[in-house]
C-alpha cells in the first residue's frame, strides 16, 4: 500500500479505470491491518489484502483464489 511514488490505492484506481487491466487480479500486502484498512481495500477494489509479517499459507491461497485455482 505505501509504495515510493505513487500509493497502493492509487495503483489499484488506475488498473480498476483502464479497460484492459481492469480484471487483472490485484492483492495488497500492507503492514496496516486495522479493520478499517481491510474495509478501504475491499472497497477499493483488490482481489485479496493481506498484513505483515506475512503468512506464508495465507498467501498461497490468496494467490490461488486470485488466478482462479481455488
Amino acid at each position: 500500500i505505501q509504495l515510493p511514488g505513487m500509493s497502493g490505492w492509487e495503483v489499484i484506481q488506475a488498473l480498476r479505470a483502464d479497460p484492459v487491466l481492469a480484471s487483472v487480479p490485484v492483492v495488497a500486502v500492507s503492514a496496516n491491518a486495522m479493520p478499517q484498512d481491510l474495509d478501504r481495500a475491499r472497497v477499493a477494489g483488490f482481489d485479496g489484502y493481506l498484513t505483515k509479517p506475512l503468512d506464508l499459507g495465507q498467501l498461497l491461497e490468496t494467490v490461488d483464489r486470485a488466478l482462479g485455482l481455488r
